[in-house]
Parts: C-alpha cells; structure tokens; sequence
C-alpha cells in the first residue's frame, strides 16, 4: 500500500510530462509560424535561425495588406463560413429531428444510406457538383459557394446521436398541451440541444474555412477567392518571402481560435452527449 502511494506521483509527473511534450509539438509549428511572420526579409532563413525576431516587425502584415487584397478575401472567408455554418446548423437539426423521432416507413434504411455517402470521397463528387453549379449559374458566386456545403451527413448523424438524449416525456407532455411538431423542435427541442449546436457549428465553421479544393474549382474571379485559395497564389507569386505567407497563415487561423474559444464549454459537453466519445 504504501509503496503504491510512494509510485503515485511519480506516475503523475511522467503522465504531465508526455502531456506537455505533446503540447509543445503542437505548439512550437505555430509559434514559428507567428516568429517568421513578424521577421524582416533579410532574417527569414538566416544562420542560426532565430526563434524570436531580433528586430521585431509587423511589416510584412502591412506589405501582405498592400500587393494582395488580403481584407476582401477575408471578408469572402467569413462570409462564405458565416452563412455555410447556418444552413448547416439548420439544415442538418431537421433532418436529424426526423430521423430520431418521426416514424416513417424505411426510416432506418435511408439514414443509413445517408450515413453511407461519408464513404464517398469528395473528390468524386466534385466533377457532378461543378457541372450541377454550371447548369444553375452558380459559378463564380456566392451561391456555388455556400449553398453544397449546406448539406452534411456528419452534421445530421450527430445531432441524431444528440436528439436521442433527450427524453421523449418532454415532447409528450408538449403534445397534450396542444404543441405542434414544429412549436416542439424549435421551442423544446433547440433549446436543450445547444452543446450538440455549438459543436456542429465549429466543425462546419472550421471546415468551410478551411476548405480549398472546391473554392478553388468553382472560383476564378479573384474578388471573389477565400483566403485558402488566395494563400495558395500568394505562395505562387511569392516563393521566397516566407514571412509574407507566414503572415497571411497568421490571419488565416485568427477566426478559428476565436470561435473555437467562444463555443469551448459548449463543444466539449457536446462531444460528451452526441456520441462521439471515445
């Protein structure tokens, strides 16, 4: 006995130490990512390389601000982010509303075929999908954009998972007192169901901006690229000038950690109650 209270800490301590090792491998990726972006040219690749900028300067941002219309990119980011974590949101509610407390004949069967398109790669859709956006006149605009990201069986199988908690006297109770369907999914049902929301939110906000390779097929008009895409010439126009693509990384990942931050508490209860949990 004692020795197993003598063994405890020391156990501890190496379980800490192997959980800040990783945190450091992760970490360390984006502090440097910050450091080049704040170094002047001539200090991006010199010998020994610098982990803190010695000068320390914030010209590349106002360089990248400059050559490239790094804020209308931005703003088609969010835009596009924004609206595509909207209909998402509300899309995949109605569908997973349906398939965990609608009775209808082959219910089942066709939420598993639903279920069955995360199989399919993107990459095999993305030719019919283009050639669906080209035959509405959706390409180069918004619409082609936002509107295929909308649809998201990931989204609808865990707000499904999440619906399935939630007990079914609450809606009884709602329809003796005269509720419709649509009164108890909005009023009830949305309600109890904003950690299964916020995590959605962050994962289809997360993907939509990050997302590159359809932006990149259904976009040519430059005033109207996302900021992925708009890195990718960057990289192109720029090959040398690190701190310049470092520095449009930078602003790229700013929206991510600030909704990341906001909807945290909301995120984690929400992997916890909607099935994803190890």
């Amino acid at each position: 006995m004692n020795k197993a209270l003598l063994t405890l800490p020391l156990k501890k301590l190496f379980f800490y130490v192997l959980l800040l090792a990783a945190a450091l491998m992760m970490l360390i990726p984006f502090m440097w990512m910050i450091s080049t972006s704040l170094k002047a040219d001539e200090y991006v690749l010199s010998i020994p390389l610098q982990f803190i900028p010695r000068p320390l300067t914030f010209d590349s941002y106002r360089r990248l601000t400059e050559i490239f219309p790094m804020p209308r990119m931005f703003w088609n980011s969010l835009f596009v982010a924004v609206l595509t974590t909207i209909g998402q949101i509300t899309v995949s509610a109605m569908a997973a509303y349906a398939f965990a407390r609608i009775e209808f004949r082959g219910r089942d069967t066709l939420f598993v075929l639903y279920l069955a398109t995360l199989m399919i790669p993107s990459q095999v859709t993305i030719i019919p999908l283009f050639i669906l956006m080209r035959y509405l006149g959706w390409i180069n605009s918004y619409p082609g954009l936002i509107v295929p990201g909308i649809f998201s069986a990931f989204g609808t199988f865990l707000l499904r998972q999440f619906f399935l908690t939630l007990p079914r006297e609450l809606e009884e109770a709602a329809f003796i007192d005269g509720a419709s369907r649509w009164t108890i999914f909005w009023l009830i049902v949305i309600p109890l169901s904003r950690p299964a929301l916020a995590t959605l939110g962050v994962f289809a906000f997360m993907g939509s901006w990050n997302a590159f390779l359809w932006p990149l097929f259904i976009v040519r008009n430059e005033q109207l690229m996302t900021l992925p895409v708009g890195l990718a010439t960057l990289h192109g126009r720029w090959l040398t000038q690190w701190n310049l693509v470092m520095a449009g990384a930078v602003i790229t990942i700013i929206p991510m950690l600030i909704v990341y931050l906001f909807a945290q508490r909301y995120f984690v209860q929400g992997v916890v109650t909607s099935g994803l949990k190890g």
